[in-house]
């Protein structure tokens, strides 16, 4: 008799490489220094303001924004 063992997800790294921001358990957290850093980058070039008060999924959604306006995110 086998048990199944679920899958590893590290062997299927895309499975679940894009989430909503709205469901990230962290997404309530102060945004990270790489983003931080980042959104301050897009926000010069857009000629828009950094707030740096931000959670995590906030500046993301942000980011996605600003990449779009810039065309960073092509």
């Amino acid at each position: 008799m086998t048990d199944h063992v679920p899958d590893n997800p590290k062997q299927h790294p895309t499975s679940n490489a894009v989430k909503d921001p709205d469901n990230w358990v962290t997404g309530d957290e102060q945004m990270t220094g790489a983003q931080a850093s980042y959104l301050q980058t897009l926000s010069e070039e857009a000629g828009e303001e950094f707030d740096p008060s931000l959670t995590k999924a906030e500046a993301s959604k942000k980011i996605d924004a600003l990449q779009e306006e810039t065309g960073r995110g092509d």
